[in-house]
């Protein structure tokens, strides 16, 4: 089939080596334009590698985008990671028109931190969705889903990285299969069951040691490794990454106030919460690198009795 992508990033990137590998033509690359001063984006720069032309519009809406895709006279149009919007008139330009991967189990968690929110509320289960985009923000039919579980010490990283990514650029080359070959179903979105999530940033990710300890352990794994849940230490940021949840069993097993550093182990550091304590595995201070917990601990003189927070 004769393709264009419209992307950006590592997954932009796999999405477009995997078509190529098994020998479709990518007639062309749309990718958002760096920041001043920014790397190249890994995509276009792996298309220019491949003598493959590179559009950078500041937006898809323009006659210029539309001139460009028409001009290049693709089967199917390819979304793998877009933050730019893609209007109708550009993404009916293409023979069979254009495909989307979004993260997460649509119609639940659409919007642009989809991975994030469903570890931060304790789901047990997540997965990927590829549809056809519309105006309205991935509300597009459904072509195909694919599920995995969120086990409970799963984070953002794990649920990514080792299995919506690859799992994500698998999915687009049997969903463009699906679309080429006629034989691909679009299911209409229930939105009786959609919900929409914003951005999971650094505001989302401060973290209430007077919250439940399960909700303080989600909180962190779902923001691991970006952004990255913090608290702090005489106004200063600390950064908590991996870490274990201790439910206490009985009222005699309650150690520490809430906030407050309850022990430092040879590795790790506890942190007391409601019904339970963090053991901090990894964490960052707000000028350092990435440490474990006892490291951390004696790099700011942090010892049992200390309140985060402050």
């Amino acid at each position: 089939m004769r393709i264009a992508i419209i992307g950006q990033q590592d997954f932009g990137k796999a999405v477009f080596e995997a078509f190529l590998a098994r020998g479709d033509q990518v007639a062309g690359v749309f990718c958002a334009p760096e920041k001043e001063g920014a790397r190249a984006d890994p995509l276009k720069a792996a298309a220019q590698e491949k003598g493959i032309e590179v559009f950078q519009f500041a937006s898809l809406r323009g006659v210029e985008a539309h001139a460009a895709l028409k001009r290049l006279n693709v089967d199917l149009g390819v979304m793998a990671y877009v933050l730019q919007f893609a209007p109708d008139s550009l993404t009916h330009l293409p023979r069979k028109g254009t495909i989307q991967y979004h993260p997460s189990l649509l119609p639940m968690y659409r919007g642009p931190s989809s991975i994030n929110w469903p570890i931060i509320r304790g789901d047990t289960r997540t997965g990927l969705t590829i549809f056809r985009p519309n105006e309205g923000l991935d509300e597009g039919p459904v072509i195909l889903q694919k599920e995995t579980p969120i086990g409970p010490d799963d984070s953002l990283g794990s649920i990514y990285f080792d299995r919506l990514f690859p799992m994500g650029v698998a999915a687009m080359l049997e969903a463009a299969d699906l679309v080429m070959a006629g034989r691909h179903t679009e299911t209409v979105q229930d939105e009786t069951r959609a919900t929409y999530e914003g951005w999971c940033r650094a505001a989302e990710a401060e973290i209430n040691w007077h919250n439940h300890v399960d909700f303080v352990h989600n909180l962190i794994r779902g923001c691991n490794p970006a952004p990255g849940a913090w608290t702090t230490l005489a106004g200063k940021k600390i950064q908590i990454f991996d870490c274990r949840k201790h439910p206490f069993r009985t009222y005699g097993a309650v150690k520490g106030k809430v906030g407050e550093v309850s022990d430092i182990a040879p590795t790790s550091l506890f942190v007391t919460a409601q019904g339970g304590r963090i053991e901090v595995l990894k964490a960052k201070a707000e000028d350092g690198k990435k440490v474990g917990g006892a490291e951390l601990a004696g790099q700011l003189d942090i010892g049992p009795g200390t309140l985060l927070g402050t």
